[in-house]
């Protein structure tokens, strides 16, 4: 005969310590998911400021980014362990996928271009694609680069509307959708190097075109 189940005791999913450290990390990610989800809505509502929204995304972005590392092997993708857990939050699995905050992703208007702006940004093209003409191709080679590239060049006003974005956004989401040690291909790169090329040039006609006209 089987011991009688005591409907009235609490269910352990843990026996050990490491199993309760492991159930205690995967309840941290899904914590993380949901406040992320809200803050998404919220900043689509207007109930949260572009100030405000920009630092708390982007603590729970690196936040999330650090539970990947501790879970390992536990969650192989985000998009599995949402399934496992019934995670219905379209708004927070667009922005991990992404990897920066709306205001990134959509470029912000605020603020007028400046010199320095300009030559950050100028430095941070250049990099990116001696890396690539150095043959880095892993994913923690790259995504750090290219996600400072991306931050800079949502700074300048209009640039939603370069072509540039929508095309380095797009390299973003591959990066980050890898692991640290993933490389992107060979044709990849020859792609991502082009597409880099061209928005730097780009970048440079749209802002000449902006001063003549001003």
């Amino acid at each position: 005969m089987s011991a009688s189940l005591n409907l009235d005791e609490e269910v352990r999913l843990y026996t050990t310590n490491a199993q309760r450290e492991k159930y205690g990390l995967l309840a941290t990610l899904f914590g993380i998911i949901v406040a992320l989800d809200y803050l998404e809505r919220a900043y689509v509502r207007d109930s949260v400021t572009a100030a405000e929204y920009s630092p708390a995304c982007t603590r729970l972005l690196s936040q999330y980014k650090t539970m990947l590392k501790l879970v390992g092997d536990d969650v192989p993708s985000i998009e599995q362990f949402m399934n496992r857990y019934r995670m219905d939050h379209p708004a927070a699995l667009h922005r991990l996928k992404v990897g920066v905050p709306a205001t990134v992703e959509h470029s912000s208007e605020a603020g007028p271009e400046t010199g320095k702006w300009v030559a950050e940004t100028t430095q941070n093209f250049i990099t990116f694609m001696d890396a690539l003409k150095l043959r880095m191709r892993a994913k923690d080679q790259l995504h750090p680069i290219l996600q400072e590239l991306v931050t800079g060049y949502a700074r300048f006003k209009g640039s939603k509307d370069w072509e540039g974005r929508s095309k380095m956004v797009g390299w973003l989401i591959t990066l980050n959708g890898m692991k640290a040690s993933e490389e992107i291909t060979e044709e990849q790169s020859r792609q991502l190097l082009f597409d880099i090329e061209h928005a730097y040039a780009e970048f440079f006609r749209s802002l000449s075109n902006k001063e003549g006209g001003s």
